[in-house]
């Protein structure tokens, strides 16, 4: 009886490829059987609480409490920018083979997307019925003249300026007048425009004039006067444009994040735009602050941020040599934004920044 011999398997050429797909499951369940371990959830507990700490910060920044050294809106001045420990922290799951810290790092990832997702494409369009523009330009800009002509031919219709020195005005005008035939300068702030303006009148945004207030006549607010509002005349109808620049921040050992000037000018800023009659408004200025910042609640309820509708990214203006932060402001009510983008830098340590809007 003869026996018949097994199939003897075909052998493959040297250069022949084998299919990978063995290769590839067995990988697969190598790498389920690896983190149905225990060992793997247990590393880095302290990494892993550090990654659901982080998440539930981002998720919770309202309820960070201000009465500490104002924590809250420091937090939220530069919440992005939170997002950066996660790359870190993943790193250190790597480290540490640790599948608790990676399954951990779901929530900030999750939350960060939320908050900031929608930043990171671009949903500029081209077109647009004018075209706005605010610069803080700084009171110790070396170059006034070459500032005013890069503004000039950012094709801006309505320019807005902040923190003009009492020095430069001169320049600023002359150089801006080729370009704009109707200005106006209230106090610190002023605004350029091809189209005409009316209804001008400085804003109150109680600002704190100190010594200067109580020794001065009265015309002291108007010289020092940091906020404005005016009527734009458009194709489209009238247009209530304001032009703001809110007290300054600041970080010291003591007060921790003092915003008390700026966040008493936001609240008299809302105030006036609430009663603000004309149903299109552009508020143009530096608002020393991201809106992310609670303190900016009742200006945010009643405008929305160009960039986010119709920009490209965060938008950072400042400072300008590495802008951290989008302090400089372009909120609409009535009009649509179409597009919103940062201006190159000028010697200001701000950047421009500049808005096509729609009707």
């Amino acid at each position: 009886m003869t026996r018949t011999p097994p199939l003897a398997r075909p052998a493959t050429r040297r250069n022949e490829r084998v299919p990978d797909s063995g290769v590839r499951g067995a990988g697969i369940r190598r790498a389920i059987r690896v983190v149905s371990r225990p060992e793997p959830w247990k590393r880095g507990p302290v990494l892993a609480a550090l990654a659901l700490l982080l998440g539930l910060l981002m998720l919770l920044h309202a309820m960070i409490p201000n009465q500490i050294m104002n924590v809250g809106s420091l937090v939220e001045t530069f919440l992005p920018w939170f997002g950066l420990f996660v790359p870190l922290l993943l790193v250190g799951a790597l480290l540490r083979r640790s599948a608790a810290v990676v399954a951990a790092l779901l929530l900030p990832v999750t939350v960060w997307l939320n908050l900031f997702g929608g930043l990171l494409s671009d949903k500029s369009h081209p077109g647009g019925d004018l075209t706005v523009a605010s610069h803080n330009v700084g009171a110790d800009n070396p170059d006034p003249v070459g500032t005013a002509r890069e503004l000039a031919g950012s094709g801006a219709d309505v320019l807005a300026l902040e923190e003009l020195a009492q020095q430069a005005r001169g320049r600023y005008e002359k150089e801006l007048a080729k370009t704009y035939r109707y200005h106006t300068i209230q106090g610190t702030v002023g605004l350029w425009s091809k189209l005409p303006l009316s209804d001008i009148e400085p804003v109150d945004t109680e600002m704190d004039y100190g010594p200067l207030g109580a020794t001065k006549p009265a015309d002291v607010k108007l010289t020092y006067n940091r906020a404005l509002r005016a009527t734009v005349a458009t194709d489209h109808g009238p247009l209530a444009v304001y032009v703001a620049h809110l007290g300054s921040v600041r970080v010291n050992p003591r007060a921790g994040f003092w915003t008390d000037s700026r966040d008493r000018n936001a609240q008299a800023l809302g105030k006036a735009v609430a009663a603000e009659r004309n149903k299109r408004v552009v508020l143009l200025g530096d608002l020393n602050g991201t809106l992310d910042d609670r303190a900016f609640a009742g200006i945010t309820s009643q405008l929305h941020s160009a960039q986010d509708a119709a920009g490209d990214g965060f938008g950072f203006t400042w400072p300008a040599k590495f802008p951290v932060a989008r302090i400089d402001q372009i909120l609409v009510r009535g009009v649509e934004p179409v597009s919103s983008r940062v201006l190159p830098a000028t010697g200001s340590d701000h950047l421009p920044v500049a808005a096509a809007i729609s009707w």
